[in-house]
């Protein structure tokens, strides 16, 4: 996977807190990048780890409703990295940065998991749904300028690819017109909150020490869920298939996939960091056939490798003398 360029980093985070190193999985240090080879594999690692939620989401579902998962995943990440932040030490950050984290994580996580969830119990096809969440790196791109970042012709060029990658990805579970327009416009508001809390993760919520600013995301999006769980009414099954796949989720897909989420956006442009969301598709669906025997067509490894390209393609390094505007 090609590097995504890295920005410099500040050696005091603008809340002032100060903390002790974190472990390798969700280090969050302070120093400049160690190179184009440390960047590139955190973003495989990423990839890896997001993709794996996909599965354990898949089974955690079959022993829970979608909102009592939520919640339970959520307020169990907050508390995980909470303990991260005690046992460190971290000092408390300005209450401007806790904000910034909570809206992140009320667009990123109660927003994008929530509608999806909700559209997808409304009669939307799972496979709609990934593809709508798998424009996420394109909406991106179109919102960066707003944010303050720079999208070349080249990054264009690979966002089309990685779309089509996606496309062919998931062309035999495209089926259209099997739910109501509402369902379908949740998986948008869903595509809305995972872009635009990106975006404003890069901007505003970026430098409070990540273990405090992952505690309060998930604090946030736990809180405002809550309700949504009440109303569905307790459905949990407490089964050990529930409980090894929802820590699962909490443990790997959400401490350490937004703990590196968090590691690539400090380093680099919100928008580069996105166009990693194509290669999620195609990773999720080599592991489920992997672990869950479902099929894998030479569709679905051709749509791996073209968005495996537009990703190369969109967050390669500039040429030589050439610097990003990032």
């Amino acid at each position: 996977m090609a590097p995504i360029v890295a920005s410099q980093t500040r050696s005091r985070v603008m809340d002032g807190s100060h903390s002790k190193p974190l472990p390798a999985a969700v280090s969050m240090t302070r120093r400049a990048p160690s190179g184009i080879s440390s960047t590139s594999a955190l973003g495989a690692a990423f990839v890896m780890l997001w993709s794996t939620g996909y599965i354990a989401g898949k089974i955690a579902l079959t022993h829970a409703g979608a909102f009592n998962l939520l919640v339970v995943r959520f307020a169990g990440a907050t508390l995980a990295f909470a303990l991260l932040a005690a046992l460190a030490r971290v000092g408390l950050p300005h209450w401007r940065a806790v904000m910034h984290s909570a809206v992140v994580g009320l667009m990123s996580l109660a927003l994008q998991f929530g509608a999806v969830y909700l559209g997808v119990q409304w009669g939307a096809e799972v496979g709609v749904a990934a593809l709508v969440i798998g424009a996420m790196p394109l909406v991106t791109a179109a919102l960066a300028p707003w944010f303050g970042e720079r999208i070349t012709a080249r990054q264009w060029i690979g966002l089309a690819l990685g779309l089509a990658g996606v496309l062919l990805v998931l062309a035999d579970r495209l089926h259209f017109g099997g739910a109501s327009v509402g369902a379908y416009l949740l998986l948008v508001a869903g595509l809305l909150g995972i872009s635009l809390g990106t975006l404003y993760q890069k901007r505003y919520a970026s430098n409070i020490d990540a273990r405090v600013g992952l505690t309060v995301q998930h604090a946030a999006a736990t809180l405002v869920l809550i309700p949504f769980a009440l109303h569905e009414g307790l459905r949990l099954d407490f089964s050990p298939a529930l409980a090894a796949s929802v820590g699962w989720l909490i443990i790997v897909n959400s401490v350490g996939g937004f703990g590196v989420l968090f590691v690539l956006l400090r380093r680099g442009a919100a928008n580069r960091v996105a166009q990693l969301f194509f290669l999620i598709p195609p990773v999720t669906a080599v592991i489920s056939y992997a672990l869950l025997g479902e099929q894998f067509s030479l569709l679905k490894l051709a749509g791996f490798a073209v968005a495996a390209g537009g990703v190369y393609l969109g967050t390669r390094p500039a040429v030589a003398g050439s610097r990003s505007k990032v």
